[in-house]
């Protein structure tokens, strides 16, 4: 499988959604569903998992509202280092709750 690089940075390859889907592992959709349900507090049904990466159409519906994206479509960025306010807070915020969500993540699966 090819590395895909998400607009912040982060490895698509890495999230669970972005495998499950490529994958086609339903097994791991009820998994990070389950997982990211603790996490967020929220429920999050498996099928909900489906996210072929932050530059596709497909993506999970939390990222809909990522600044981060957001910020990269508007100024047609492929990811945050191509920009000249490179690195700004709203990267920085994004990537403290991705770091936080990883380390929940990796407790969760011990």
């Amino acid at each position: 499988m090819n590395k895909m690089m998400s607009h912040c940075g982060l490895m698509c390859n890495d999230c669970d959604a972005y495998t499950a889907t490529v994958n086609s592992d339903n097994m791991l959709r009820k998994q990070t569903a389950e997982n990211w349900s603790k996490i967020y507090g929220t429920r999050i049904e498996a099928d909900e998992i489906n996210c072929l990466g932050c530059k596709s159409d497909v993506i999970f519906f939390n990222c809909v509202k990522c600044k981060v994206r957001g910020c990269n479509m508007v100024k047609n960025l492929n990811n945050c280092s191509e920009c000249e306010e490179f690195p700004c807070n709203i990267l920085e915020e994004m990537l403290d709750e991705a770091f936080a969500i990883k380390q929940m993540q990796d407790l969760l699966k011990e």
